[in-house]
């Protein structure tokens, strides 16, 4: 456990999960970084299309197509 000095001067929240390195001068102590847990919203707009507008129908045909390309592949 760390001082509560230590943790405030370092704005550390008691129960931040720390990596350890040793280092030849002594011990490195950093918090360890949370990934980001990414919705769809945040993928929106990443990939860009160039063409065409699809309708929900052709889309779902395109998907249904697939899944029968899978099953009969056996990767399903």
């Amino acid at each position: 456990m760390l001082p509560k000095a230590l943790r405030e001067k370092r704005r550390w929240k008691a129960g931040t999960k720390l990596t350890v390195e040793e280092r030849p001068e002594g011990l490195l102590l950093k918090p360890l970084e949370k990934k980001k847990k990414f919705t769809v919203s945040d993928w929106r707009g990443m990939l860009k299309y160039k063409g065409p507008p699809h309708t929900i129908e052709e889309m779902n045909a395109a998907i249904e197509e697939e899944v029968r390309r899978r099953h009969a592949r056996g990767r399903y």
